[in-house]
């Protein structure tokens, strides 16, 4: 295993940089099975929080913040030892874990590319430096004479960055200009006959170049043991993980509701028009339309109204008013009551079921005469439209909504639909439906002094 030397920065802020691996090869530690997903899943909010920072547009000072905050609350550990296997590890599992289709290698390089190029930050030049010499980069400082010929436009390039060449560093790599992709497109450097000069303080792209080469590769290659030996090897012990862990939840349990207590029947209009997201609101309004809905759509809403405190007997009497146009009492004690019961934990192996989580919404694909789902990710353009606009949201947020959803940023794009509904702001983002709809009480509440 490749690893650079641990540095660590002034303590004034409690910030410890840890050892950066390479992840070249994976370590050779044997790993409880509890910590093979526990490490996994931690990681795994370390790159969502760096995700959703990337999708709403967070400034560069504002993600390295976020990507700071997101490891100390999740990657830390007592031991300096433990903290850089737990790093090594979550990151192999996680490789196997997003190597299987190239949408998932595409999210997975992005986010870990994103992650490292931060983490290269926190070191110091020491580090930095034995980085480049790990990386066996073939680059030598421009020569003094060099320098001086071509002092003046590094000058420029420096002072229209908001520096002067001291404080850039009079130390610069000449380099194939077609290795610093992203700083070419940002303009932050000279390039001359083909080639970019790379200030010191501006490594980082070499770096982050060569580590993502890198890594690309190596998912490639991870795919290929995966499909071959490693999924029918681990069929009963691993693979169910593995296969989990991209649409796992990760917040917090809301099959009880706990903040606000009961709702009830006679409450249940007023709060599904203030305070339930869209994709609960669609299957609200079809259930009182269409007095009825298929197994699926009963589900999504059904546990989705446990979770916001509607007991046993309340739902057993809404589902039962909801389908009587259609559905008898006595087809309805013996078709339908029995699986409300069995998601309250009265049935069965009495398991307490929990509401499903925005990623398993998205994850469905509902059928012809569904109507569960996530609306971002399934309703057609015009449909979509016309129910934000029946939500209340303008037409200038109907647009940036859309424009998320065109990038496949659903979960986002329900974030902005409930802040142009609400006016208020929701940084976390909208993880759950049941989240959607504790938060927009606790907004309501604030503004009217009760909840809705």
């Amino acid at each position: 295993m490749e690893v650079v030397q641990s540095h660590r920065k002034s303590s004034s802020n409690n910030v410890i940089v840890s050892i950066l691996p390479l992840y070249r090869s994976a370590p050779p530690l044997e790993v409880r099975l509890e910590d093979f997903e526990f490490f996994a899943i931690d990681r795994l909010r370390v790159l969502k929080g760096i995700s959703d920072g990337l999708c709403r547009g967070k400034k560069p000072e504002e993600m390295e913040k976020l990507v700071l905050d997101l490891w100390k609350a999740n990657m830390r550990h007592p031991q300096a030892v433990e903290e850089v296997n737990k790093d090594i590890i979550s990151h192999f599992v996680l490789r196997l874990v997003y190597c299987r289709t190239e949408e998932l290698r595409k999210w997975f390089l992005s986010m870990e590319t994103t992650l490292f190029r931060h983490r290269f930050r926190w070191g110091s030049s020491e580090a930095q430096r034995a980085l480049m010499s790990e990386f066996k980069l073939p680059y030598k400082a421009v020569s003094n004479a060099e320098f001086e010929s071509l002092k003046d436009k590094l000058g420029q390039v420096a002072r229209s960055m908001g520096q002067t060449l001291a404080a850039a560093d009079a130390i610069f790599y000449k380099v194939p200009f077609e290795e610093v992709p992203d700083l070419v497109a940002g303009r932050r450097v000279f390039i001359h006959k083909g080639h970019a000069y790379v200030a010191i303080n501006q490594v980082v792209s070499l770096v982050v170049t060569q580590f993502r080469s890198y890594l690309s590769k190596a998912l490639i290659l991870t795919n290929r043991k995966w499909t071959s030996t490693i999924r029918e090897q681990e069929k009963d012990r691993l693979t169910p993980i593995v296969e989990a862990l991209c649409t796992s939840y990760l917040g917090p349990d809301y099959s009880q509701q706990q903040e606000f207590g009961e709702i009830s029947i006679k409450d249940i209009d007023q709060v599904a028009k203030t305070s339930f997201p869209l994709c609960m609101r669609h299957l609200f309004e079809k259930v009182k339309e269409d007095h009825h809905l298929k197994h699926g759509g009963r589900m999504q809403l059904g546990l989705f109204l446990k979770g916001v405190g509607l007991k046993l007997d309340d739902a057993l009497a809404f589902w039962k008013a909801e389908f009587a146009p259609k559905v008898s009492a006595e087809r309805f004690d013996k078709e339908y009551a029995y699986n409300i019961r069995h998601n309250y934990g009265r049935e069965g192996k009495r398991t307490d079921y929990t509401p499903y989580s925005c990623q398993k919404i998205i994850s469905v694909t509902p059928g012809i005469g569904d109507h569960h789902g996530c609306p971002y990710r399934h309703f057609s353009e015009e449909n979509l439209r016309a129910a934000l606009v029946r939500m209340g949201v303008s037409s200038r947020a109907v647009e940036d909504v859309m424009d998320k959803v065109l990038n496949r940023h659903y979960q986002l794009a329900c974030t902005l639909t409930f802040e142009a509904v609400h006016g208020s702001s929701c940084d976390a983002g909208i993880n759950h439906p049941n989240q959607y709809f504790i938060d927009s009480q606790r907004v309501l509440q604030s503004k009217n002094g009760s909840v809705a």
